[in-house]
């Protein structure tokens, strides 16, 4: 996995494991970063599509994740597919998150007044909305160049279906961006350390020019 904080590309340190093959200098966000030729989502890997771009992005609440995501999406010339979430208020008041597909499909994923044992915090979460809005967006097809998540969080991550389809996602061979909570265990925590992913720390300082990277990160 590479990391990429507010000023540039590195490699994270890696848990022990056999000697790997010569480094191999690979461009990335905001630079060059040391990666092997071969290895999953690096932009020198061999073959069409057989290790293609997986990257995450991080950071607190209200940093800019979804933002950035909707950005790439509008700047990214070949067909995506997917769902971001975004919050609904009322008088001012936070009441709940909406689920919507790039398809324009949407549904509530949470409010404070759904009933219910699926909680996170003060608010009901439906995973029937999830699975019948969010879940089809995941499934690929052969035309789609770019699948998008927003995001991978506690809410999202009460569904098991919802974490399968994940993990399928992270072995396919179609790119993927998604957002991801910057805390949490289980799927959360697990997926930053997948084997090609580059983890993206969005900020104030970067997030105006991250979209424009990402897409040629993805190209």
């Amino acid at each position: 996995m590479f990391w990429v904080g507010g000023g540039g590309l590195g490699p994270r340190a890696p848990a022990p494991s056999p000697k790997p093959p010569p480094s191999t200098p690979s461009r990335g966000l905001g630079g060059e970063f040391e990666g092997r030729a071969g290895d999953p989502g690096t932009k020198n890997s061999p073959g069409p599509l057989l290790n293609p771009p997986r990257i995450l992005l991080t950071g607190p609440p209200r940093c800019g994740k979804t933002t950035v995501i909707k950005k790439v999406v509008e700047l990214f010339p070949g067909r995506a597919a997917g769902f971001y979430t975004r919050e609904v208020r009322e008088r001012g008041e936070r009441v709940g998150f909406e689920i919507v597909n790039l398809d324009g499909k949407k549904a509530w994923l949470s409010h404070v007044d759904f009933p219910g044992p699926h909680r996170v915090g003060k608010y009901g979460v439906s995973l029937e909305n999830l699975h019948r809005v969010a879940l089809p967006a995941l499934e690929g097809a052969p035309d789609i160049d770019l699948v998008v998540v927003d995001e991978i969080g506690k809410m999202e991550c009460l569904s098991a279906e919802f974490v399968a389809a994940m993990e399928r996602l992270c072995t396919a061979p179609t790119p993927l961006i998604a957002t991801v909570a910057e805390k949490g265990g289980g799927l959360m925590a697990r997926i930053k350390e997948k084997p090609g992913v580059t983890l993206i720390t969005v900020t104030p300082a970067n997030r105006d020019a991250l979209p424009a990277r990402l897409i040629r990160m993805l190209e």
